[in-house]
């Protein structure tokens, strides 16, 4: 029988399916630096302060957009237009129409997988409150997807 994923759009899953797709990487919780003038996209390896960086799950969950002004809640009308989002990302190739990676946990049936593979952030990233606000810019990296 099919798994959820592959039958369904993102539209059509339930909140509970939703939210079970994020594959844990956390790489939609670092900090990204735009450039003004061209429009261009930045990411570094400075995590959002809420992050629980050793397990890569928000601290506040529930109350992330309040507590951090800038958080981008993803949902099915902006997961096209976010170009920041990894290649790897489940939401993005659910919506593209491809599988899931081999390491996500609805396959594998772990939460560590993504880890273990060195899929997330867990191995490089650094919270935002030991970066000074002047230091960022040295924080920039390039993603391997």
């Amino acid at each position: 029988m099919a798994e959820f994923w592959e039958t369904k759009t993102l539209e059509e899953m339930t909140q509970k399916e939703w939210e079970s797709l994020c594959d844990g990487c956390a790489k939609c919780c670092l900090v990204k630096l735009e450039d003004y003038d061209t429009g261009e996209i930045f990411r570094t390896d400075v995590a959002c302060k809420l992050l629980d960086i050793d397990s890569c799950r928000c601290g506040n969950y529930a109350a992330r957009q309040t507590v951090v002004n800038d958080c981008v809640k993803l949902d099915r009308e902006n997961i096209t237009s976010l170009q920041w989002l990894p290649d790897s990302c489940s939401y993005k190739l659910i919506d593209q129409g491809k599988p899931l990676p081999n390491w996500h946990h609805l396959l594998t049936g772990s939460r560590h997988t993504v880890h273990q593979v060195a899929a997330s952030v867990k191995q490089f990233a650094v919270s935002e409150l030991e970066v000074k606000d002047e230091e960022i810019e040295d924080h920039i990296i390039q993603w391997v997807d």
